[in-house]
């Protein structure tokens, strides 16, 4: 019996170490959350998400637009790749996910020590400029980043071509995915009604991935452009 216990443990740290990156004081994901995983908890959760109900989720143009069929599930009212970014969730929708998964959403001190300080077994604990290192070369972004891969949604869009599937993009600052660009991810702060938003998006160019651009949304806004990624206390 111990034996199997001991088995158990095991493959759970090698399931955490496969979808994570062990830093200081907590474990992260690789990536943002994708569709794919955001469907196995809606599914077997019974979750209908906020953007569901209302028809529709958000997207700035000359002011807050809703676009009726644009969810999680079909982020631009389109089918989507199980391997895109999950978007349109609100902080306590991403926040019910991750504690589903044994996490948790990032406080806003975390996020920002993971995203631009290496602190890997091993490596240097240089602090970075952007998520993916000195420059923002190699993130989705707006403007400045160069030219990735991207499901190209620029028909359906008047500003920026939409978001890359996750984990296409350059690694980043502590082999982490998609922290600059690609989408703005939910962070916890001291607020009850505004939760920050940290990284930048595929909408913005370099400037909003640095660390001192610190911005914020309600808490109950599902927008195209913010997805999210968990974090798990080490034990």
């Amino acid at each position: 019996m111990r034996h199997l216990v001991t088995y158990f443990l095991l493959l759970s740290h090698s399931v955490v170490n496969a979808e994570m990156i062990e830093l200081d004081n907590f474990w992260i994901d690789k990536t943002e959350v994708s569709i794919g995983e955001f469907s196995s908890y809606a599914d077997t959760q019974s979750v209908t998400t906020l953007a569901e109900r209302n028809g529709g989720g958000l997207v700035y143009e000359f002011g807050w637009r809703q676009k009726e069929g644009w969810n999680w599930r079909t982020p631009y009212g389109l089918p989507a790749s199980p391997a895109e970014p999950a978007v349109h969730l609100t902080f306590d929708e991403a926040a019910a996910f991750c504690k589903w998964k044994g996490k948790r959403l990032p406080t806003e001190a975390e996020w920002i020590s993971a995203a631009y300080t290496e602190q890997r077994k091993g490596k240097s604990r240089q602090k970075y400029s952007y998520p993916t290192g000195d420059s923002p070369e190699g993130a989705n972004c707006l403007d400045g980043c160069g030219s990735v891969t991207v499901v190209d949604q620029s028909s359906l869009l008047n500003r920026g071509r939409g978001h890359a599937t996750v984990g296409t993009t350059k690694e980043g600052v502590n082999g982490l995915y998609d922290m600059g660009g690609n989408v703005w991810e939910w962070v916890d702060i001291d607020d009850a009604v505004e939760k920050g938003t940290r990284g930048g998006s595929w909408w913005y160019g370099p400037r909003q991935m640095q660390a001192d651009y610190r911005a914020t949304k309600p808490r109950d806004m599902a927008v195209v452009y913010i997805g999210f990624r968990c974090v798990k206390d080490k034990e």
